[in-house]
């Protein structure tokens, strides 16, 4: 038997008011499944934008580089 059926049998054993507090279960798994879904492809969207940049060189600027002062 497949796990899906064994859940499935599972839940229509419990009462009402237990059945409920499974489908809130499920909803934040379900939640937090997507959040996690996310910060990854947010990790790597970040990674893939800041790939190489370590082996750039950056530019030492200083004052007399400033084209407009504002004081």
């Amino acid at each position: 038997m497949t796990i899906d059926k064994k859940i499935y049998r599972s839940i229509q054993e419990l009462p009402t008011s237990l059945q409920a507090e499974v489908l809130d279960f499920i909803k934040y798994l379900l939640a937090k499944a997507e959040r996690e879904e996310r910060e990854t492809w947010s990790d790597f969207s970040i990674s893939q934008a800041l790939r190489g940049m370590e082996e750039d060189e950056i530019p030492a600027y200083d004052l007399s580089d400033l084209k407009v002062i504002f004081e």
